[in-house]
């Protein structure tokens, strides 16, 4: 019985061990097979290879590029079922590149122009101090130029013997003007033709003398400009002695470029700051634009009127005025910030962000643009009041987009993912059609070179004059280092077409220089060449 007992108990034993065995050989077996299977997905992941520099390469192998013979690098895949054209995130990423978003809206377009000018006398208010009668300046009473002058004021002593003579005839006349007051009334109206006050004439008439000299008078108050005469000079009749001016109004004349004139009308409020009187604003209306533009500096001045009655404008002072236009005709349109678009000279766009998920997935959208409003564009066609844009860091993911192989700025269509076979004959294909296609897409590249100025109006003219042309970016220059910073696609225009427009403007570079015609014209504080 017992006998019977052990040999059961050690066939169930060996029963027990084979099972466990068995089973050890069957999970083991599985795990590998998991663990082969998840590094052979790990690894079909990982077989695209792209370039840093030319996104739209892709291989299946590592390996050289075939354009500019840099090590290529993996490309990351997206698995994730979103749309194929569209750029995923994560949030780190999002973090780390500071992206921001912001809901389009409509919003009251007011545009805002910035212009530069200088304070001028009033035109109107310009007159000129003559002689009215002939003779010599014994002694000048006003000697030099920006002496303040009152109506009545004595100018000068003159001596002239048709007005010694016209007293004697006056104070004969006077003897006999009770018998003959024809005469006495003639001689009167002859001392009256030469700007004698009745008080003058009396005086002369009650002396029963002859004044060898005569105070010559102001008629008008104003400030002398030029003093044309000196002691000792003879004079005529209608000889001009003085130049005045009346400040008490005075003009502000600001420079508008050409591009600038659809935006501004008469009546536009404009808020100006004087350079030489910080901290103090002034206000005024648009009085005139004028209707030529100056051939040189292509602008058109833009007159503001002004009180003057405490004297604190004077003439050539340098002014900086603010308009904000309102634009009407863009009244209903979406206007999104600046720094949401990239512009490539021919496109424009921005990125969406796709709703339906709590992820960041962004979507390229090509959009045509408005006139500019500072530092914001209107949208004529292209985004939906409500939809959610990129505001800030959209280069960042513009960029993500291109090595992607997705719909980028500079490539619309984004690349086709190659098979991985025959990678010579296929290098040498992708290096073919990347030359045959290179004058057909925009390929942007910056430059920065040094153009001579002074001031902020030099700024804008400098820039205006590069943004100018077709192909251009971006342009930024610097008043301290003189150096301008240009975006440009070098298959729409050339450096030396650069810096020849912003010579044509007054301004030398490192290769043009401007004409002295055109940079004669520039103003006061433009004028840079003396400061070299």
């Amino acid at each position: 019985m017992k006998k019977i007992f052990t040999n059961r108990y050690i066939h169930y034993s060996l029963f027990v061990l084979a099972g466990l065995f068995i089973g050890w050989l069957f999970f083991h077996s599985s795990n590998k097979m998991d663990e082969k299977h998840e590094h052979n997905s790990e690894e079909s992941i990982a077989t695209i290879w792209t370039c840093a520099m030319h996104p739209q390469i892709r291989m299946h192998e590592a390996g050289k590029c075939p354009i500019c013979g840099m090590d290529l690098i993996p490309l990351k895949q997206n698995n994730s079922p979103i749309d194929q054209s569209a750029i995923k995130l994560s949030k780190e990423a999002m973090e780390l590149a500071n992206v921001l978003t912001s809901v389009a809206t409509r919003q009251k377009p007011i545009k805002e122009l910035r212009l530069y000018g200088k304070v001028q006398a009033d035109e109107r208010l310009l007159q000129s101090q003559v002689a009215h009668i002939p003779g010599r300046i014994e002694k000048l009473l006003v000697n030099f130029t920006g002496e303040s002058i009152s109506k009545g004021q004595t100018l000068a002593l003159i001596y002239s013997p048709e007005l010694i003579t016209a007293q004697q005839e006056l104070i004969e006349a006077a003897k006999t003007k009770q018998l003959q007051p024809e005469i006495y009334d003639a001689a009167k109206e002859k001392l009256s033709y030469w700007k004698l006050t009745e008080s003058q004439i009396s005086s002369i008439e009650n002396s029963g003398s002859v004044q060898n000299t005569f105070e010559l008078v102001s008629n008008t108050t104003g400030i002398v400009t030029s003093r044309r005469v000196n002691n000792g000079d003879y004079i005529t009749q209608g000889t001009i002695l003085y130049d005045l001016v009346d400040l008490s109004r005075v003009w502000v004349l600001f420079d508008a470029y050409e591009s600038d004139l659809q935006f501004l009308n008469i009546g536009n409020k404009i808020s100006f700051t004087i350079q030489a009187l910080p901290g103090i604003n002034f206000v005024g209306n648009i009085k005139f634009i004028d209707p030529v533009i100056d051939p040189n500096t292509r602008v058109s001045k833009v007159r503001v009127e002004i009180n003057n009655q405490l004297g604190k404008l004077k003439p050539e002072m340098f002014a900086t005025g603010i308009v904000n236009a309102n634009l009407s005709e863009y009244q209903n349109n979406i206007i999104i910030p600046r720094s949401a678009v990239l512009w490539t000279g021919k496109r424009s766009i921005v990125y969406i962000k796709q709703t339906g998920t709590d992820e960041s997935i962004f979507k390229m959208r090509e959009v045509e643009l408005g006139p500019m409003l500072g530092n914001s564009y209107v949208i004529i066609n292209g985004l939906k009041e409500g939809e959610e844009i990129v505001t800030q860091g959209t280069f960042s993911i513009d960029a993500s987009a291109q090595l992607e192989g997705k719909p980028s700025m500079m490539n619309p269509e984004g690349s086709i993912i190659s098979k991985g076979h025959d990678h010579e004959n296929l290098k040498m294909e992708q290096s073919n059609e990347q030359k045959e296609n290179l004058t057909n897409k925009t390929i942007m590249k910056h430059e920065m070179f040094i153009v001579y100025g002074n001031c902020e109006m030099c700024k804008e003219r400098i820039e205006k004059a590069t943004l100018s042309l077709n192909g251009v970016n971006s342009a930024e220059w610097n008043i301290e280092t003189k150096m301008i910073h240009v975006s440009f696609d070098v298959n729409t225009i050339k450096m030396n077409d650069i810096h020849k427009a912003i010579a044509k403007v007054g301004h030398d570079t490192e290769s043009e220089k401007a004409s002295d015609d055109v940079y004669n014209a520039l103003p006061e504080c433009c004028l840079y060449r003396n400061s070299k």
